[in-house]
C-alpha cells in the first residue's frame, strides 16, 4: 500500500507522541524517518520506530529534551542534545549555521549527549540547499574492530558531504565506514533475510551471511585498514571535540537497555563566497557535473534519491500493511 508523505509523517509523529515525546520533537523525528523511507534508506526509516519509541517510554532517550545551544566562538556552536533525539539538535544546528558561515566563511556545530542521527547525508543536504558546502561526522555504538584488532572499538561512524549546484539539487555523499550501515543488517534480521558475504563476522570472528549473527559479531571496514583509520578520525572529530561518548562507551541504538547512548556529531558548513566566490564555485561545479555526462553509467553521488522523491510525492510512500497496522496501533493511544 502507499500513503501520502504528510499522512505518513502524521501517523509516525502520533506514535511518538504516544511514547512520551513532545509534539515538536515527534514531528522532527517523523520527518527524518519518513524522508529516509522515501529516499530508499529503509534501515534508517520506519524500521526505527519500534526501537525509538521503546527507548522513549523507558527514558533511554528523553522525548521532552529541548537542545541547549552555546555560541563558543563567532563561528563555533556547541549543542547539548540532553539525552534526547538527535534530530531536534540537528534542526537547531542547520537553522543557525548558515548565518554563522556567511559571516565568517566557515562555521561548525558540535553535538553532544546525542542519539542516532539517521541518514547523515540529509543533514548536510539541508545545509547545501542553503548554498553551503557541508561535511558531517557521527560516531555510533561499537560495531567494528580496529584493523588487526580483536574487539569492537569503533562504530560504523558515517561521514557525509554535500555541495550545492546551479539549477540542480545538491550532490550528496553519505557512507558508513563499515562495509554496510548497521541499519541494513537490522532490517535484514527483522525480515529473516540473509546478508551478502563480506559484510560481517559472527561473534567468533567467522564470516557470516546470517544477519542475526552479524548483529552480535563485528562489521568489517571499507577499504580494510584505510576504513578503520577513517573510523578513528571520526571518533576524534565527533567525540573528542564535543566531549561525547566514544563508540565503545555508548549503549545500543536498537534496544531500551542501559542509559542514553550519549554519542557525538560534528557539522561543518563552508560558504563558497568566502573563497573563489559563489559564481566561480558554481561554474566549476557545473564543469565537474558535466564531466559525468556520457561517461558510461557514472552519475553524481546521491542522484538516485531525486527520482525516488518525485515518485513518492506523486504516488505516496510504499509501506507494508503490517507496518501500517503497527503504526496505527501505536498512534491510537496518543
Amino acid at each position: 500500500m502507499k500513503l501520502p508523505i504528510r499522512e505518513l509523517e502524521d501517523l509516525v509523529a502520533s506514535a511518538f507522541i504516544a511514547a512520551a515525546t513532545t509534539e515538536p520533537n515527534a514531528r522532527s523525528v517523523a520527518r527524518a524517518l519518513v524522508q529516509a523511507e522515501v529516499d530508499g534508506q529503509k534501515g534508517h526509516g520506519l524500521t526505527r520506530v519500534p526501537s525509538y519509541t521503546q527507548q522513549a517510554r523507558a527514558g533511554k532517550v528523553d522525548g521532552h529534551a529541548v537542545p541547549e545551544v552555546s555560541t563558543t566562538r563567532s563561528s563555533a556552536l556547541m549543542i547539548d542534545a540532553l539525552g534526547g533525539f538527535a534530530y531536534p539538535a540537528f534542526d537547531r544546528a542547520i537553522e543557525l549555521l548558515p548565518a554563522s558561515a556567511g559571516a565568517t566563511g566557515i562555521a561548525a556545530a558540535g553535538i553532544m549527549h546525542s542519539h542516532h542521527c539517521g541518514v547523515l547525508g540529509r543533514h548536510v543536504e539541508r545545509l547545501s540547499e542553503a548554498g553551503l558546502v557541508a561535511l558531517a561526522f557521527a560516531n555510533t555504538p561499537d560495531a567494528m574492530a580496529p584493523w588487526c584488532g580483536k574487539r569492537r572499538l569503533f562504530g560504523t561512524n558515517p561521514i557525509a558531504f554535500a555541495t550545492p549546484q546551479r539549477n540542480a539539487p545538491p550532490a550528496v555523499v553519505d557512507l558508513a565506514l563499515s562495509q554496510v550501515a548497521r541499519g541494513k543488517i537490522l532490517s535484514a534480521a527483522q525480515n529473516n533475510e540473509p546478508i551478502p558475504e563480506g559484510w560481517a563476522t559472527d561473534q567468533d570472528g567467522q564470516p557470516t551471511t546470517d544477519a542475526k549473527k552479524a548483529l552480535s559479531g563485528t562489521l568489517l571496514p571499507i577499504g580494510e585498514a584505510k576504513g578503520a583509520a577513517l573510523a578513528f578520525m571520526v571518533e576524534v572529530l565527533a567525540v573528542t571535540l564535543t566531549g561525547a561518548n566514544f563508540s565503545f562507551e555508548a549503549s545500543s541504538f536498537f534496544d531500551d537497555k542501559g542509559g542514553p547512548p550519549g554519542v557525538g556529531q560534528l557539522l561543518v558548513a563552508i560558504d563558497p563566497d568566502a573563497f573563489a566566490g559563489r559564481e566561480v564555485f558554481l561554474d566549476r561545479m557545473a564543469t565537474l557535473s558535466d564531466a559525468f555526462q556520457d561517461n558510461g553509467d557514472a552519475r553524481l553521488p546521491g542522484s538516485r534519491r531525486i527520482a525516488l522523491r518525485e515518485a513518492a510525492a506523486r504516488d505516496g510512500v510504499e509501506i507494508d500493511p503490517r507496518t501500517h497496522e503497527a503504526l496505527k496501533a501505536m498512534a491510537r493511544s496518543a
